[in-house]
């Protein structure tokens, strides 16, 4: 498989900074997808770009002009990266599992098994970039158990992504009864960011 272009890591301030310019570059023209290493590319970019982008707008929406100071605080910097990881675990999963549903529909795509190889694929190449093991065992379960009850014969047109949203949901660190007043606006920000990669994924796709 070919050597993927972005990487996770700890997080510093730098980078809180920096991820703002990733918000254009999902605007980009690229090439065509038109084998297995592409669309494993793919998965594993356009996940950690959505799982990067919703996750520092939610805390930096919330944290204002203070959020600087937050990166002075070790405890918390434990928490953001512990909630990107596990945010990536199920963004991986719903957009492997979108894809494969969607080829499987509208391309007459039959080898679904794929859909696990690109998936422990990109879990091996995080092992790298120090994805927790524990997350990666956990993401591994979890992918097996949807795989064995989902039906990709729809899957891809009945709230694919709902999954990672909830996880944004679920492992932001943010006060508790303040994600209960963001809940909704949480929701759609993971969704609309979804909908521009379902887009990008139906331009490029040329199996």
């Amino acid at each position: 498989m070919t050597k993927k272009k972005f990487t996770w890591r700890d997080l510093s301030l730098n980078d809180f900074k920096v991820y703002f310019f990733s918000l254009f570059k999902a605007f980009i023209p690229k090439k065509k997808i038109t084998n297995l290493n592409d669309l494993e590319d793919f998965i594993q970019s356009k996940s950690a770009w959505v799982s990067q982008v919703t996750l520092y707008s939610y805390l930096k929406t919330r944290m204002g002009t203070r959020y600087v100071l937050h990166f002075e605080n070790d405890e918390f910097m434990k928490s953001v990266n512990l909630a990107k990881w596990n945010i990536y675990s199920v963004a991986l999963q719903d957009l492997t599992f979108f894809i494969f549903s969607y080829l499987k529909v509208n391309s007459n795509f039959q080898e679904t098994a794929k859909a696990q190889e690109i998936f422990l694929n990109i879990l091996d190449d995080e092992t790298t970039n120090n994805m927790p093991v524990e997350i990666i065992d956990n993401a591994k379960k979890k992918f097996y158990e949807r795989f064995q009850s989902i039906n990709l014969e729809n899957y891809y047109k009945d709230l694919p992504f709902n999954s990672s949203a909830l996880a944004l949901y679920e492992w932001a660190p943010v006060a508790n009864e303040l994600k209960t007043l963001d809940r909704k606006i949480v929701l759609n920000s993971v969704i609309l960011k979804w909908d521009i990669i379902k887009k990008e994924f139906q331009d490029r796709i040329q199996f």
